[in-house]
């Protein structure tokens, strides 16, 4: 990685491959988790992989070039990870309910960081 190059240069965001692997495959997989039975462990299995594979997708972007909603959605995507990590451990037990208030949850967080925040300080934090 140069380091003279743009932010907007080392941004993951700006490659379609990468934005399809690192967080369009993980999204499908939590939808397609959805069709799966009630308390079933794959859900969470599946959810755990699909949200931390984004969070890191996302704090690797962050650490990159400062893209301002990676800071924000990268530690979402890994809380949201540990509420579903926990319903696999069996220590908390998330209803279709809670699944969907997880998932409205993390898209309206993310929606709000991408939509709101970000034009709201810049695409990219300043060094």
């Amino acid at each position: 990685m140069n380091p003279t190059e743009s932010p907007n240069a080392r941004d993951i965001l700006q490659s379609r491959g990468a934005t399809a692997a690192f967080y369009g495959l993980p999204v499908l997989a939590i939808v397609a988790s959805g069709f799966l039975a009630s308390g079933s462990l794959w859900r969470p299995i599946i959810w755990v992989v699909a949200l931390t594979t984004m969070g890191l997708a996302c704090t690797v972007n962050a650490l990159r070039c400062g893209r301002v909603h990676c800071y924000i959605t990268g530690p979402l995507f890994f809380l949201g990870a540990l509420v579903a990590l926990l319903d696999a451990l069996a220590i908390v037990r998330l209803t279709r309910t809670g699944w969907s208030l997880l998932s409205g949850a993390l898209i309206v967080a993310t929606l709000v960081a991408y939509y709101v925040i970000e034009p709201a300080l810049g695409r990219y934090r300043r060094a």
